[in-house]
């Protein structure tokens, strides 16, 4: 789909409102011209229509925008050391229909941290990527999951500072435990670097995470920014009915639409009921499906690593060597809208928590100026990232700026 060549991608149209049953979606360059029915379209495209049978059997999506992803095709992205390497992890997620995607660190030495988040910036710069990620380094040991409990510490606004001048700008957000000492300091910290706060890794008691929802709300003010939490239930302290913990409480700013959910809806860390209960709760628009991907996705069972510590994958699922707990996800993005549309989330809303939403939240950390490029959903006006799947959700063309994406490794 380049400027001159074929413009016309026809079938049953996905949109934030529903599906087109005869739907077209028509590109100009790297833009969409026209979103709509085909027997509704402007007398200008009716010809070139007219060209293109219709495919009821084939599903169109817009670009899916994952915004928790540490890794694929063997490129494990904390472990990175140039754009090559980001690219190949990259890449193996692009091809599968994930058009944009956050690059995730874990949990690091700060020398590790600043170096790694060094390279990723050139990587943002050149426009692959549309920011970094990082999960910690300001988490609770008693949550880490499969972060290194030696690397943990306490807030410390000086690191997010050096962080985000070494980011030029792409730090995007940070998994931060409220409990920790000094995480209000961060918190604060990140909004003035313009950085989202993500709120995961967490023991924290429902109090605690009470003021920190509360103080972000009030440091936003109403100017569209929405922190998030990092892949709602996993790393975190489990609902209980005397003790509450965060849950109950982020739930509840959810549906407020104070804070944007992760869900890591892959079959493996989350239940896919309870993924369409969390959806129906709190609604597309305040939920993000993620990956949570390391090097395995796309890849053979085996030994990896995730940062510093050793992953075994077995069956599709990655676990540490050292312990068992789940070490991020071998799933790509579509695997998740998948997963979550037979566990009953409608096919509409899973896409919009796949694309629009995610894409929404990074629009919102640049605040009332969020004058950046438009992507996320099939509307007229936005980038021309667009994915064609059979009646199963199974990828057979990715489109990105308007040109296709090479489906072969």
């Amino acid at each position: 789909m380049q400027a001159g060549q074929e413009r016309v991608v026809r079938g049953r149209v996905v949109t934030p409102e529903g599906e087109i049953a005869d739907g077209v979606v028509i590109a100009d360059g790297d833009r969409l011209a026209w979103v709509g029915a085909a027997d509704e379209a402007p007398g200008e495209y009716r010809e070139a229509i007219a060209a293109v049978p219709a495919a009821p059997q084939a599903y169109v999506l817009p670009g899916l925008v994952d915004i928790h992803n540490h890794g694929g095709g063997g490129a494990s992205i904390p472990a990175v050391q140039d754009i090559a390497e980001g690219l190949r992890a990259v890449n193996e997620h692009r091809r599968y229909g994930t058009t944009r995607m956050l690059a995730s660190l874990v949990t690091a030495a700060p020398e590790v941290l600043l170096a790694r988040v060094a390279v990723l910036a050139d990587l943002a710069d050149a426009g692959e990527i549309e920011g970094i990620h990082s999960e910690g380094p300001f988490l609770a040991s008693a949550r880490c999951g499969a972060q290194d409990p030696a690397f943990l510490i306490d807030g410390d606004p000086a690191l997010v500072a050096a962080m985000a001048e070494a980011a030029r700008g792409h730090l995007a957000t940070m998994t931060v435990a409220p409990e920790v000492p000094g995480a209000g300091q961060v918190l604060d910290a990140l909004c003035d670097v313009g950085a989202l706060p993500s709120i995961g890794h967490t023991d924290a008691s429902a109090p605690d995470t009470r003021a920190a929802v509360e103080r972000l709300v009030a440091r936003f003010g109403t100017d569209g920014r929405r922190p998030t939490v990092t892949h709602l239930f996993n790393g975190m302290r489990p609902l209980h009915h005397r003790e509450p913990g965060p849950i109950p409480v982020v739930l509840a700013a959810a549906r407020r639409g104070e804070v944007v959910l992760e869900l890591i809806g892959d079959g493996v860390h989350l239940d896919p009921e309870l993924v369409r209960d969390v959806v129906e709760i709190v609604g597309p628009q305040n939920v993000a499906l993620v990956t949570d991907a390391m090097a395995a996705a796309g890849m053979a069972d085996g030994d990896y690593r995730l940062g510093s510590l050793d992953v075994q994958v077995a069956d599709g699922v990655a676990r540490l060597v050292e312990g068992g707990s789940i070490a991020g996800g071998t799933a790509h993005l579509i695997d998740v809208v998948r997963i979550s549309v037979a566990g009953g989330v409608p096919l509409a809303d899973a896409v919009r928590s796949a694309s629009l939403t995610p894409a929404e939240v990074l629009r919102s950390r640049l605040g009332a100026d969020n004058s950046g490029a438009l992507f996320g959903a099939l509307r007229p006006g936005y980038q021309a990232d667009v994915v064609v799947t059979d009646p199963d959700l199974q990828v057979q063309r990715v489109v990105r700026n308007g040109v296709d994406v090479p489906r072969e490794r």
